[in-house]
Protein backbone atom coordinates (compact mmCIF):
# COMPACT_ATOMS: atom_id res chain seq x y z
CA UNK A 1 0.00 0.00 0.00
CA UNK A 2 1.48 3.32 -1.03
CA UNK A 3 2.01 6.04 1.53
CA UNK A 4 -0.66 8.78 1.26
CA UNK A 5 0.55 12.16 0.13
CA UNK A 6 0.68 14.95 2.68
CA UNK A 7 -1.93 17.56 1.94
CA UNK A 8 -1.10 20.35 4.35
CA UNK A 9 -0.51 23.74 2.76
CA UNK A 10 2.50 24.28 4.97
CA UNK A 11 5.10 21.53 4.49
CA UNK A 12 5.47 19.88 7.89
CA UNK A 13 7.50 16.86 6.82
CA UNK A 14 9.70 15.09 9.33
CA UNK A 15 12.72 16.77 7.81
CA UNK A 16 11.19 20.23 8.25
CA UNK A 17 10.00 19.51 11.79
CA UNK A 18 13.46 18.24 12.76
CA UNK A 19 15.07 21.42 11.42
CA UNK A 20 12.55 23.62 13.25
CA UNK A 21 13.07 21.63 16.46
CA UNK A 22 16.81 22.13 16.20
CA UNK A 23 16.34 25.86 15.60
CA UNK A 24 14.15 26.02 18.72
CA UNK A 25 16.63 24.12 20.88
CA UNK A 26 19.76 25.91 19.69
CA UNK A 27 18.53 29.49 19.28
CA UNK A 28 14.90 30.20 20.12
CA UNK A 29 14.48 28.51 23.50
CA UNK A 30 16.74 31.06 25.20
CA UNK A 31 14.12 33.73 24.37
CA UNK A 32 11.09 31.75 25.58
CA UNK A 33 9.87 34.50 27.94
CA UNK A 34 9.66 37.09 25.19
CA UNK A 35 8.15 34.52 22.82
CA UNK A 36 5.51 33.76 25.46
CA UNK A 37 4.54 37.44 25.53
CA UNK A 38 4.35 37.39 21.72
CA UNK A 39 1.97 34.42 21.94
CA UNK A 40 -0.14 36.30 24.48
CA UNK A 41 -0.40 39.23 22.06
CA UNK A 42 -1.33 36.80 19.27
CA UNK A 43 -4.06 35.38 21.48
CA UNK A 44 -5.48 38.84 22.13
CA UNK A 45 -5.43 39.67 18.40
CA UNK A 46 -7.16 36.39 17.54
CA UNK A 47 -9.77 36.80 20.27
CA UNK A 48 -10.58 40.33 19.15
CA UNK A 49 -10.80 39.22 15.51
CA UNK A 50 -13.16 36.39 16.43
CA UNK A 51 -15.46 38.89 18.14
CA UNK A 52 -15.89 40.97 14.96
CA UNK A 53 -18.50 38.73 13.25
CA UNK A 54 -20.25 38.13 16.58
CA UNK A 55 -20.61 41.89 17.12
CA UNK A 56 -21.86 42.34 13.55
CA UNK A 57 -24.44 39.56 13.99
CA UNK A 58 -25.76 41.11 17.19
CA UNK A 59 -25.80 44.59 15.64
CA UNK A 60 -27.87 43.48 12.63
CA UNK A 61 -30.18 41.47 14.85
CA UNK A 62 -30.58 44.57 17.05
CA UNK A 63 -31.44 46.67 13.98
CA UNK A 64 -33.94 44.05 12.83
CA UNK A 65 -35.54 43.81 16.29
CA UNK A 66 -35.22 47.58 16.91
CA UNK A 67 -33.38 46.95 20.21
CA UNK A 68 -32.43 50.55 21.14
CA UNK A 69 -30.17 49.60 24.09
CA UNK A 70 -28.15 47.12 22.02
CA UNK A 71 -27.80 49.69 19.22
CA UNK A 72 -26.41 52.25 21.69
CA UNK A 73 -23.88 49.84 23.23
CA UNK A 74 -22.67 48.31 19.94
CA UNK A 75 -20.27 51.21 19.00
CA UNK A 76 -18.65 51.05 22.46
CA UNK A 77 -18.01 47.32 22.11
CA UNK A 78 -16.57 47.89 18.62
CA UNK A 79 -14.18 50.58 19.93
CA UNK A 80 -13.07 48.34 22.83
CA UNK A 81 -12.46 45.33 20.59
CA UNK A 82 -10.59 47.28 17.89
CA UNK A 83 -8.44 49.01 20.54
CA UNK A 84 -7.42 45.69 22.09
CA UNK A 85 -6.61 44.31 18.64
CA UNK A 86 -4.67 47.39 17.52
CA UNK A 87 -2.44 47.65 20.61
CA UNK A 88 -1.88 43.88 20.62
CA UNK A 89 -0.79 44.02 16.97
CA UNK A 90 1.68 46.80 17.77
CA UNK A 91 3.14 44.97 20.78
CA UNK A 92 3.43 41.73 18.81
CA UNK A 93 5.18 43.45 15.90
CA UNK A 94 7.72 45.22 18.14
CA UNK A 95 8.50 42.15 20.26
CA UNK A 96 8.71 39.86 17.21
CA UNK A 97 11.19 42.17 15.50
CA UNK A 98 13.26 42.36 18.69
CA UNK A 99 13.50 38.61 19.24
CA UNK A 100 13.98 37.74 15.54
CA UNK A 101 16.82 40.23 15.05
CA UNK A 102 18.47 38.89 18.22
CA UNK A 103 18.18 35.30 16.98
CA UNK A 104 19.64 36.36 13.62
CA UNK A 105 22.57 38.10 15.34
CA UNK A 106 23.16 35.06 17.57
CA UNK A 107 23.21 32.73 14.57
CA UNK A 108 25.56 35.01 12.64
CA UNK A 109 27.87 35.18 15.67
CA UNK A 110 27.85 31.40 16.04
CA UNK A 111 28.52 30.86 12.34
CA UNK A 112 31.36 33.38 12.29
CA UNK A 113 32.94 31.82 15.39
CA UNK A 114 32.61 28.36 13.86
CA UNK A 115 34.26 29.47 10.60
CA UNK A 116 37.10 31.18 12.47
CA UNK A 117 37.71 27.97 14.44
CA UNK A 118 37.39 25.73 11.37
CA UNK A 119 40.33 23.91 9.83
CA UNK A 120 41.99 25.49 6.80
CA UNK A 121 40.98 22.47 4.75
CA UNK A 122 37.32 23.04 5.62
CA UNK A 123 37.50 26.75 4.83
CA UNK A 124 39.06 25.97 1.46
CA UNK A 125 36.04 23.95 0.33
CA UNK A 126 34.15 27.16 -0.53
CA UNK A 127 35.28 30.56 -1.70
CA UNK A 128 35.35 33.43 0.83
CA UNK A 129 32.65 35.18 -1.17
CA UNK A 130 30.37 32.12 -1.01
CA UNK A 131 30.88 31.87 2.74
CA UNK A 132 30.22 35.60 3.12
CA UNK A 133 26.96 35.12 1.24
CA UNK A 134 25.76 32.95 4.13
CA UNK A 135 25.69 36.07 6.30
CA UNK A 136 23.57 38.04 3.83
CA UNK A 137 21.23 36.11 1.52
CA UNK A 138 20.76 33.01 3.70
CA UNK A 139 20.07 34.96 6.87
CA UNK A 140 17.68 37.24 4.99
CA UNK A 141 15.57 34.17 4.16
CA UNK A 142 15.77 32.90 7.74
CA UNK A 143 14.85 36.23 9.28
CA UNK A 144 11.95 36.69 6.87
CA UNK A 145 10.60 33.23 7.69
CA UNK A 146 10.91 33.70 11.46
CA UNK A 147 9.12 37.04 11.23
CA UNK A 148 6.38 35.65 9.02
CA UNK A 149 5.89 32.58 11.23
CA UNK A 150 5.05 34.91 14.10
CA UNK A 151 3.18 37.63 12.24
CA UNK A 152 1.53 35.38 9.64
CA UNK A 153 1.45 31.72 10.58
CA UNK A 154 0.85 31.86 14.35
CA UNK A 155 -1.21 35.04 14.34
CA UNK A 156 -3.25 34.21 11.27
CA UNK A 157 -3.71 30.59 12.34
CA UNK A 158 -5.01 31.81 15.71
CA UNK A 159 -7.31 34.26 13.93
CA UNK A 160 -8.62 31.53 11.64
CA UNK A 161 -9.33 29.29 14.64
CA UNK A 162 -11.12 32.16 16.39
CA UNK A 163 -13.15 32.93 13.27
CA UNK A 164 -14.03 29.26 12.78
CA UNK A 165 -15.25 29.17 16.37
CA UNK A 166 -17.36 32.25 15.63
CA UNK A 167 -18.75 30.65 12.45
CA UNK A 168 -19.56 27.44 14.32
CA UNK A 169 -21.38 29.45 16.94
CA UNK A 170 -23.32 31.37 14.29
CA UNK A 171 -24.12 28.43 11.96
CA UNK A 172 -22.39 24.98 12.25
CA UNK A 173 -23.91 23.64 9.01
CA UNK A 174 -22.52 26.45 6.87
CA UNK A 175 -19.13 26.14 8.56
CA UNK A 176 -18.86 22.46 7.63
CA UNK A 177 -19.90 23.22 4.05
CA UNK A 178 -17.23 25.92 3.69
CA UNK A 179 -14.55 23.65 5.21
CA UNK A 180 -15.04 21.01 2.50
CA UNK A 181 -13.34 23.29 -0.05
CA UNK A 182 -10.03 23.65 1.87
CA UNK A 183 -8.41 20.25 1.07
CA UNK A 184 -8.80 20.80 -2.68
CA UNK A 185 -6.58 23.89 -2.51
CA UNK A 186 -4.17 22.47 0.10
CA UNK A 187 -2.97 19.50 -1.98
CA UNK A 188 -1.47 21.50 -4.92
CA UNK A 189 -0.11 24.13 -2.50
CA UNK A 190 1.85 21.43 -0.67
CA UNK A 191 3.32 20.16 -3.95
CA UNK A 192 4.34 23.68 -4.98
CA UNK A 193 6.08 24.15 -1.61
CA UNK A 194 8.25 21.06 -2.10
CA UNK A 195 9.31 22.28 -5.53
CA UNK A 196 10.12 25.70 -4.07
CA UNK A 197 12.51 24.18 -1.54
CA UNK A 198 14.49 22.42 -4.27
CA UNK A 199 14.62 25.59 -6.36
CA UNK A 200 15.53 27.74 -3.32
CA UNK A 201 18.46 25.48 -2.41
CA UNK A 202 19.81 25.58 -5.97
CA UNK A 203 19.32 29.35 -6.12
CA UNK A 204 21.21 30.01 -2.89
CA UNK A 205 24.11 27.81 -3.99
CA UNK A 206 24.25 29.54 -7.37
CA UNK A 207 24.17 32.98 -5.73
CA UNK A 208 27.16 31.93 -3.61
CA UNK A 209 29.04 30.84 -6.72
CA UNK A 210 28.09 34.08 -8.44
CA UNK A 211 29.40 36.11 -5.49
CA UNK A 212 32.68 34.21 -5.67
CA UNK A 213 32.97 34.87 -9.40
CA UNK A 214 32.36 38.62 -8.98
CA UNK A 215 34.86 38.85 -6.12
CA UNK A 216 37.47 36.91 -8.09
CA UNK A 217 36.97 39.06 -11.20
CA UNK A 218 37.22 42.39 -9.39
CA UNK A 219 40.27 41.35 -7.35
CA UNK A 220 41.96 40.27 -10.58
CA UNK A 221 41.08 43.42 -12.52
CA UNK A 222 44.75 44.29 -13.13
CA UNK A 223 45.46 40.92 -14.78
CA UNK A 224 42.18 41.02 -16.69
CA UNK A 225 42.98 44.38 -18.25
CA UNK A 226 46.59 43.46 -18.96
CA UNK A 227 45.54 40.33 -20.87
CA UNK A 228 42.38 41.90 -22.36
CA UNK A 229 40.13 39.40 -20.60
CA UNK A 230 37.16 41.74 -20.25
CA UNK A 231 35.14 39.82 -22.86
CA UNK A 232 35.88 36.46 -21.26
CA UNK A 233 34.92 37.72 -17.78
CA UNK A 234 31.72 39.34 -19.05
CA UNK A 235 30.66 36.14 -20.81
CA UNK A 236 31.47 34.09 -17.72
CA UNK A 237 29.51 36.46 -15.49
CA UNK A 238 26.57 36.54 -17.90
CA UNK A 239 26.24 32.74 -17.68
CA UNK A 240 26.26 32.90 -13.87
CA UNK A 241 23.74 35.77 -13.75
CA UNK A 242 21.51 34.02 -16.27
CA UNK A 243 21.51 30.82 -14.24
CA UNK A 244 20.43 32.75 -11.14
CA UNK A 245 17.77 34.49 -13.24
CA UNK A 246 16.34 31.17 -14.44
CA UNK A 247 16.21 29.79 -10.91
CA UNK A 248 14.52 32.94 -9.62
CA UNK A 249 12.00 32.70 -12.46
CA UNK A 250 11.19 29.12 -11.47
CA UNK A 251 10.63 30.20 -7.87
CA UNK A 252 8.52 33.21 -8.92
CA UNK A 253 6.38 31.07 -11.26
CA UNK A 254 5.83 28.51 -8.51
CA UNK A 255 4.85 31.20 -6.02
CA UNK A 256 2.63 32.82 -8.66
CA UNK A 257 0.43 29.69 -8.81
CA UNK A 258 -0.51 30.05 -5.16
CA UNK A 259 -2.66 33.18 -5.42
CA UNK A 260 -4.97 31.82 -8.15
CA UNK A 261 -5.46 28.58 -6.20
CA UNK A 262 -6.26 30.46 -3.02
CA UNK A 263 -8.48 32.95 -4.87
CA UNK A 264 -10.49 30.24 -6.61
CA UNK A 265 -10.78 28.21 -3.42
CA UNK A 266 -12.03 31.23 -1.49
CA UNK A 267 -14.47 32.15 -4.26
CA UNK A 268 -15.91 28.63 -4.36
CA UNK A 269 -16.35 28.67 -0.59
CA UNK A 270 -18.13 32.04 -0.60
CA UNK A 271 -20.35 31.01 -3.53
CA UNK A 272 -21.36 27.82 -1.77
CA UNK A 273 -22.12 29.70 1.42
CA UNK A 274 -24.27 32.24 -0.44
CA UNK A 275 -26.33 29.45 -2.04
CA UNK A 276 -26.83 27.59 1.23
CA UNK A 277 -27.56 30.63 3.37
CA UNK A 278 -30.02 31.95 0.78
CA UNK A 279 -31.91 28.68 1.01
CA UNK A 280 -31.81 28.72 4.83
CA UNK A 281 -33.07 32.32 5.02
CA UNK A 282 -35.88 31.56 2.56
CA UNK A 283 -36.94 28.64 4.80
CA UNK A 284 -36.74 30.76 7.94
CA UNK A 285 -33.82 28.69 9.34
CA UNK A 286 -31.45 31.67 9.53
CA UNK A 287 -31.57 35.43 10.10
CA UNK A 288 -30.04 38.36 8.23
CA UNK A 289 -27.79 38.97 11.26
CA UNK A 290 -26.48 35.38 11.12
CA UNK A 291 -25.94 35.70 7.38
CA UNK A 292 -24.04 38.98 7.74
CA UNK A 293 -21.96 37.75 10.67
CA UNK A 294 -21.12 34.46 8.96
CA UNK A 295 -20.09 36.05 5.67
CA UNK A 296 -18.03 38.62 7.58
CA UNK A 297 -16.21 35.83 9.41
CA UNK A 298 -15.65 33.94 6.16
CA UNK A 299 -14.27 37.00 4.39
CA UNK A 300 -12.07 37.85 7.40
CA UNK A 301 -10.69 34.28 7.35
CA UNK A 302 -9.93 34.42 3.61
CA UNK A 303 -6.97 36.80 3.94
CA UNK A 304 -5.11 34.91 6.71
CA UNK A 305 -5.73 31.63 4.85
CA UNK A 306 -4.17 33.14 1.74
CA UNK A 307 -1.23 34.43 3.79
CA UNK A 308 -0.62 30.97 5.28
CA UNK A 309 -0.75 29.47 1.79
CA UNK A 310 1.88 31.94 0.56
CA UNK A 311 3.95 31.38 3.72
CA UNK A 312 4.87 27.92 2.48
CA UNK A 313 7.08 29.43 -0.21
CA UNK A 314 8.96 31.57 2.30
CA UNK A 315 9.38 28.67 4.73
CA UNK A 316 10.83 26.42 2.03
CA UNK A 317 13.44 29.04 1.13
CA UNK A 318 14.30 29.42 4.81
CA UNK A 319 14.54 25.63 5.26
CA UNK A 320 17.07 25.48 2.43
CA UNK A 321 19.08 28.27 4.08
CA UNK A 322 18.88 26.61 7.50
CA UNK A 323 20.13 23.32 6.07
CA UNK A 324 23.13 25.10 4.58
CA UNK A 325 23.72 26.82 7.94
CA UNK A 326 23.58 23.59 9.92
CA UNK A 327 25.67 21.76 7.31
CA UNK A 328 28.52 24.14 8.15
CA UNK A 329 27.86 24.09 11.90
CA UNK A 330 27.95 20.27 11.89
CA UNK A 331 31.47 20.15 10.44
CA UNK A 332 33.59 19.95 13.55
CA UNK A 333 37.25 21.00 13.31
CA UNK A 334 39.67 18.10 13.45
CA UNK A 335 42.64 20.13 14.63
CA UNK A 336 41.75 20.53 18.29
CA UNK A 337 43.35 19.97 21.67
CA UNK A 338 43.59 16.29 22.55
CA UNK A 339 42.21 15.21 25.93
CA UNK A 340 44.80 15.93 28.60
CA UNK A 341 46.95 18.10 26.31
CA UNK A 342 49.61 20.01 28.24
CA UNK A 343 51.12 23.41 27.49
CA UNK A 344 54.24 23.35 25.31
CA UNK A 345 57.38 24.27 27.19
CA UNK A 346 60.15 25.34 24.81
CA UNK A 347 63.69 25.16 26.15
CA UNK A 348 65.76 25.25 22.96
CA UNK A 349 63.29 25.16 20.06
CA UNK A 350 64.58 22.20 18.06
CA UNK A 351 62.08 20.90 15.49
CA UNK A 352 61.97 17.29 14.30
CA UNK A 353 59.95 15.89 11.40
CA UNK A 354 59.78 12.14 11.97
CA UNK A 355 58.74 10.11 8.88
CA UNK A 356 56.08 12.68 8.04
CA UNK A 357 53.52 12.10 5.28
CA UNK A 358 50.57 14.29 4.42
CA UNK A 359 47.61 13.96 2.05
CA UNK A 360 45.05 16.64 1.30
CA UNK A 361 41.33 15.81 1.39
CA UNK A 362 41.33 15.74 -2.38
CA UNK A 363 43.67 12.76 -2.19
CA UNK A 364 46.71 14.62 -3.48
CA UNK A 365 49.94 13.63 -1.76
CA UNK A 366 51.96 16.62 -0.54
CA UNK A 367 54.63 14.91 1.61
CA UNK A 368 56.02 11.39 1.65
CA UNK A 369 58.08 9.96 4.51
CA UNK A 370 59.94 13.19 5.34
CA UNK A 371 62.50 13.03 8.13
CA UNK A 372 64.28 16.25 9.05
CA UNK A 373 65.94 17.71 12.13
CA UNK A 374 65.91 21.50 12.46
CA UNK A 375 68.60 22.42 15.02
CA UNK A 376 67.68 24.79 17.83
CA UNK A 377 68.75 28.39 17.23
CA UNK A 378 69.86 27.67 13.65
CA UNK A 379 68.55 28.73 10.25
CA UNK A 380 67.19 25.95 8.06
CA UNK A 381 66.17 26.86 4.51
CA UNK A 382 63.70 24.90 2.37
CA UNK A 383 64.24 25.25 -1.36
CA UNK A 384 62.76 23.58 -4.40
CA UNK A 385 60.37 24.24 -7.21
CA UNK A 386 56.73 25.17 -6.61
CA UNK A 387 54.63 22.25 -5.44
CA UNK A 388 57.57 20.39 -3.92
CA UNK A 389 55.99 20.44 -0.43
CA UNK A 390 57.86 23.30 1.27
CA UNK A 391 54.82 25.30 2.38
CA UNK A 392 52.98 22.19 3.50
CA UNK A 393 55.94 21.09 5.62
CA UNK A 394 56.11 24.50 7.28
CA UNK A 395 52.32 24.57 7.87
CA UNK A 396 52.59 21.38 9.92
CA UNK A 397 54.66 23.12 12.62
CA UNK A 398 51.85 25.37 13.98
CA UNK A 399 49.30 22.62 13.18
CA UNK A 400 47.53 24.47 10.40
CA UNK A 401 47.24 20.88 9.16
CA UNK A 402 47.87 17.61 10.96
CA UNK A 403 50.20 14.96 9.58
CA UNK A 404 48.65 11.94 7.91
CA UNK A 405 51.48 9.75 9.17
CA UNK A 406 54.51 10.35 11.35
CA UNK A 407 55.00 13.17 13.85
CA UNK A 408 56.25 16.75 14.19
CA UNK A 409 58.02 17.49 17.46
CA UNK A 410 59.35 20.61 19.15
CA UNK A 411 61.93 19.88 21.82
CA UNK A 412 60.72 16.27 21.77
CA UNK A 413 57.04 17.11 22.33
CA UNK A 414 54.59 15.99 19.63
CA UNK A 415 52.73 19.12 18.50
CA UNK A 416 49.47 17.13 18.57
CA UNK A 417 49.94 16.37 22.26
CA UNK A 418 50.16 19.99 23.41
CA UNK A 419 47.53 22.72 23.49
CA UNK A 420 47.09 24.71 20.30
CA UNK A 421 47.27 28.00 22.16
CA UNK A 422 50.60 27.20 23.81
CA UNK A 423 52.01 25.81 20.55
CA UNK A 424 51.13 28.85 18.45
CA UNK A 425 52.28 31.18 21.20
CA UNK A 426 55.81 29.84 20.63
CA UNK A 427 55.77 30.46 16.86
CA UNK A 428 56.01 33.69 14.86
CA UNK A 429 55.29 33.82 11.13
CA UNK A 430 56.35 36.31 8.46
CA UNK A 431 55.16 35.56 4.92
CA UNK A 432 54.92 37.26 1.55
CA UNK A 433 51.13 37.38 1.89
CA UNK A 434 50.90 40.01 4.61
CA UNK A 435 47.55 40.00 6.40
CA UNK A 436 46.59 43.36 7.89
CA UNK A 437 43.13 44.07 9.23
CA UNK A 438 41.26 47.31 8.67
CA UNK A 439 42.31 48.71 12.03
CA UNK A 440 45.02 51.02 13.32
CA UNK A 441 48.72 50.44 12.86
CA UNK A 442 48.97 50.09 16.64
CA UNK A 443 46.34 47.32 16.69
CA UNK A 444 47.90 45.41 13.77
CA UNK A 445 51.27 45.31 15.51
CA UNK A 446 49.71 44.49 18.89
CA UNK A 447 48.19 41.29 17.48
CA UNK A 448 51.63 39.81 18.11
CA UNK A 449 51.11 40.30 21.87
CA UNK A 450 47.80 41.94 22.86
CA UNK A 451 49.02 42.85 26.36
CA UNK A 452 52.04 44.80 25.07
CA UNK A 453 52.56 48.40 26.16
CA UNK A 454 52.80 51.35 23.78
CA UNK A 455 56.53 51.52 24.46
CA UNK A 456 56.99 47.84 23.54
CA UNK A 457 54.97 48.28 20.35
CA UNK A 458 57.09 51.27 19.34
CA UNK A 459 60.28 49.35 20.15
CA UNK A 460 59.13 46.49 17.91
CA UNK A 461 58.36 48.97 15.12
CA UNK A 462 61.82 50.51 15.48
CA UNK A 463 63.44 47.06 15.30
CA UNK A 464 61.46 46.38 12.12
CA UNK A 465 62.55 49.72 10.60
CA UNK A 466 58.88 50.77 10.59
CA UNK A 467 58.79 53.55 13.20
CA UNK A 468 59.99 56.20 10.75
CA UNK A 469 57.23 55.83 8.16
CA UNK A 470 54.59 55.22 10.87
CA UNK A 471 55.49 58.56 12.49
CA UNK A 472 54.90 60.29 9.17
CA UNK A 473 51.38 58.86 8.79
CA UNK A 474 48.50 61.35 9.36
CA UNK A 475 47.65 59.92 12.78
CA UNK A 476 50.84 58.00 13.48
CA UNK A 477 50.17 54.66 15.19
CA UNK A 478 46.44 55.53 15.32
CA UNK A 479 46.19 55.60 11.51
CA UNK A 480 43.86 52.98 10.04
CA UNK A 481 45.60 50.87 7.41
CA UNK A 482 42.52 50.25 5.22
CA UNK A 483 41.18 46.97 3.89
CA UNK A 484 44.10 44.55 3.71
CA UNK A 485 46.50 47.44 4.40
CA UNK A 486 45.52 49.15 1.15
CA UNK A 487 46.67 52.58 2.41
CA UNK A 488 50.25 51.34 2.80
CA UNK A 489 52.89 50.25 0.29
CA UNK A 490 54.06 46.66 0.06
CA UNK A 491 57.25 47.37 1.97
CA UNK A 492 55.36 49.22 4.71
CA UNK A 493 52.90 46.38 5.12
CA UNK A 494 55.74 43.89 5.34
CA UNK A 495 57.52 45.91 8.03
CA UNK A 496 54.34 46.08 10.13
CA UNK A 497 54.05 42.32 9.79
CA UNK A 498 57.67 42.02 10.85
CA UNK A 499 57.10 44.33 13.84
CA UNK A 500 54.25 42.05 14.88
CA UNK A 501 56.58 39.03 14.82
CA UNK A 502 59.29 40.93 16.73
CA UNK A 503 56.76 41.93 19.39
CA UNK A 504 55.66 38.31 19.79
CA UNK A 505 59.27 37.34 20.59
CA UNK A 506 58.65 33.65 19.92
CA UNK A 507 61.51 31.10 20.00
CA UNK A 508 60.46 29.55 16.65
CA UNK A 509 60.33 31.70 13.52
CA UNK A 510 58.76 30.70 10.19
CA UNK A 511 59.63 32.80 7.12
CA UNK A 512 57.72 32.11 3.92
CA UNK A 513 59.05 34.13 0.98
CA UNK A 514 59.03 37.16 3.26
CA UNK A 515 60.67 39.59 0.81
CA UNK A 516 59.96 38.09 -2.60
CA UNK A 517 57.35 40.73 -3.51
CA UNK A 518 59.40 43.76 -2.46
CA UNK A 519 61.49 46.17 -4.46
CA UNK A 520 65.26 46.21 -3.90
CA UNK A 521 65.25 49.09 -1.41
CA UNK A 522 62.39 47.71 0.68
CA UNK A 523 63.91 44.24 0.56
CA UNK A 524 67.22 45.54 1.91
CA UNK A 525 65.43 47.25 4.82
CA UNK A 526 63.37 44.18 5.66
CA UNK A 527 66.39 41.86 5.26
CA UNK A 528 68.32 43.87 7.83
CA UNK A 529 65.39 43.76 10.27
CA UNK A 530 64.93 40.04 9.70
CA UNK A 531 68.57 39.40 10.41
CA UNK A 532 68.14 40.93 13.86
CA UNK A 533 64.96 38.94 14.45
CA UNK A 534 66.55 35.58 13.55
CA UNK A 535 69.40 35.81 16.03
CA UNK A 536 69.08 33.07 18.63
CA UNK A 537 65.84 31.70 17.19
CA UNK A 538 65.07 28.43 15.45
CA UNK A 539 64.27 29.65 11.96
CA UNK A 540 62.65 27.72 9.15
CA UNK A 541 62.81 29.57 5.83
CA UNK A 542 61.16 29.04 2.45
CA UNK A 543 62.95 30.72 -0.43
CA UNK A 544 63.01 30.57 -4.20
CA UNK A 545 65.91 33.00 -4.60
CA UNK A 546 68.90 31.02 -3.43
CA UNK A 547 71.01 34.13 -2.87
CA UNK A 548 68.92 34.85 0.22
CA UNK A 549 69.61 31.49 1.90
CA UNK A 550 73.18 30.66 0.95
CA UNK A 551 74.47 31.36 4.47
CA UNK A 552 71.81 29.24 6.17
CA UNK A 553 73.13 26.67 8.64
CA UNK A 554 71.27 23.99 6.74
CA UNK A 555 69.70 23.96 3.28
CA UNK A 556 67.07 21.32 2.50
CA UNK A 557 66.18 20.65 -1.14
CA UNK A 558 62.70 19.21 -1.74
CA UNK A 559 61.04 17.70 -4.77
CA UNK A 560 57.67 15.96 -5.13
CA UNK A 561 57.09 15.90 -1.39
CA UNK A 562 60.46 14.39 -0.47
CA UNK A 563 63.85 15.59 0.70
CA UNK A 564 66.44 14.91 -1.97
CA UNK A 565 69.45 16.89 -0.68
CA UNK A 566 70.62 18.37 2.62
CA UNK A 567 73.70 20.39 3.47
CA UNK A 568 75.28 23.84 3.49
CA UNK A 569 75.52 26.00 0.39
CA UNK A 570 79.14 25.06 -0.21
CA UNK A 571 78.57 21.35 0.29
CA UNK A 572 75.56 21.25 -2.01
CA UNK A 573 77.27 23.23 -4.75
CA UNK A 574 80.26 20.92 -4.52
CA UNK A 575 77.97 17.86 -4.75
CA UNK A 576 76.78 19.01 -8.16
CA UNK A 577 73.17 17.91 -7.64
CA UNK A 578 69.82 19.64 -7.94
CA UNK A 579 70.81 22.57 -5.70
CA UNK A 580 73.96 23.17 -7.72
CA UNK A 581 71.93 23.23 -10.92
CA UNK A 582 69.40 25.65 -9.41
CA UNK A 583 72.26 27.79 -8.17
CA UNK A 584 73.82 28.00 -11.63
CA UNK A 585 70.44 28.82 -13.18
CA UNK A 586 70.02 31.77 -10.83
CA UNK A 587 73.62 32.94 -11.46
CA UNK A 588 74.47 32.99 -7.78
CA UNK A 589 78.08 34.07 -7.32
CA UNK A 590 80.33 33.01 -4.47
CA UNK A 591 80.40 36.36 -2.66
CA UNK A 592 78.50 36.58 0.64
CA UNK A 593 75.33 38.64 0.76
CA UNK A 594 75.28 41.77 2.89
CA UNK A 595 72.65 40.60 5.35
CA UNK A 596 71.89 37.47 7.26
CA UNK A 597 70.24 34.66 5.35
CA UNK A 598 66.84 33.19 5.59
CA UNK A 599 64.51 35.64 4.01
CA UNK A 600 62.63 35.60 0.77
Amino acid sequence: MSKPKRSAALDLSGDTIATIRRLWQSQMRAHWRMLAVVLLCIGLVAGATGLYPVLIKHAFDAFTNKDTQAILYAPLFVIAVTSVRGFSLLAQSVLTNKVVTQIEADMQTDLYGHLIDADLAQLGEESPAALTQRFTTDFAFIKEALTRISTVFLRDLAQIIALICAMLWIDPVLTIAAALVVPFAAIPIGRIGKKLRRVANSTQEQIGAMAGLVSESLSGARVAKTFSLEGYLKQRAWRAFDEVRKLKMKAANARGRLDPLLEVGGGVAVAGVLVLIGLRISRGESTVGEFTGFVTALLLAAQPMRSIGNLNAIVQEAMAALKRYYAIMDRSPTIVDQPGAADLQVSAGAIAFDRVSFHYHSGATALRDVTLNVPAGAVTALVGRSGSGKSTLMALVPRLYDVTDGAVRIDGADVRAVTLQSLRRQIAVVSQDVVLFDDTVHANIAFGRPDATDAEIQAAAEAAAAHGFISRLPEGYATRVGHGGSRLSGGERQRISLARAILKDAPVLLLDEATSALDAESEQIVQTALARLMRGRTTLVIAHRLATVREADQIVVMDQGQIIETGTHAVLVEAGGVYARLSRMQLVDDSPVATSPGVA
